[in-house]
């Protein structure tokens, strides 16, 4: 039987270069240079123990999967890297990742989740709003609407955690 462990790593551990890897070559395909121009400068302290963290999920030693958290503000962290790798999708590891983040969030003192997808990740809107986030946008038959002015591509989800909300969804 296969063994699944959660581990903390730095955003700049150097085995996470391939599974990082994929998922930019993941979002390459999907959006082009679409994000391009809106690159965002991310620091690596922000992924850092008290207030920010990046994890991996791991199988026998491998690593399959993979997410962070950053402070957003006081009270809310941003979720980002929400990602699994594409050979072992539909298994339920996005999920396992997103309830393992909410639990560390709520330890650090986190009363609010954000986050962002985008416009052409249907399967991330689903795990979202099925997990209890809170669209802070219209959800349209086709979402290719949030590509164009006055928007940026990204959808926008909020979720008030608590330890209620965190042990219902386990």
């Amino acid at each position: 039987m296969s063994e699944q462990l959660f581990r903390e790593v730095s955003p700049e551990a150097p085995e996470l270069q391939p599974i990082l890897t994929g998922l930019f070559g993941e979002y390459a395909a999907r959006y082009g240079a679409f994000f391009t121009s809106q690159k965002e400068v991310e620091l690596t302290e922000w992924y850092l123990p008290p207030r920010g963290l990046f994890i991996v999920l791991e199988r026998d030693g491998e690593i399959i999967a993979m997410g962070a958290y950053k402070p957003y503000d006081a009270v809310t962290t941003e979720f980002k890297r929400i990602w699994t790798r594409s050979d072992l999708r539909r298994q339920g590891l996005a999920l396992l990742i997103l309830q393992e983040l909410e639990r560390r969030a709520l330890r650090a003192g986190y009363q609010r989740v954000f986050l962002t997808t985008g416009f052409r990740q249907p399967e991330a809107v689903k795990l979202y709003i099925g997990h209890g986030y809170q669209p802070q946008f219209e959800l349209l038959e086709d979402m290719e609407v949030y590509s164009q002015p006055p928007h940026d591509g990204r959808l926008r989800f909020l979720k008030v955690i608590d330890v209620h909300s965190v042990a219902q969804a386990s």
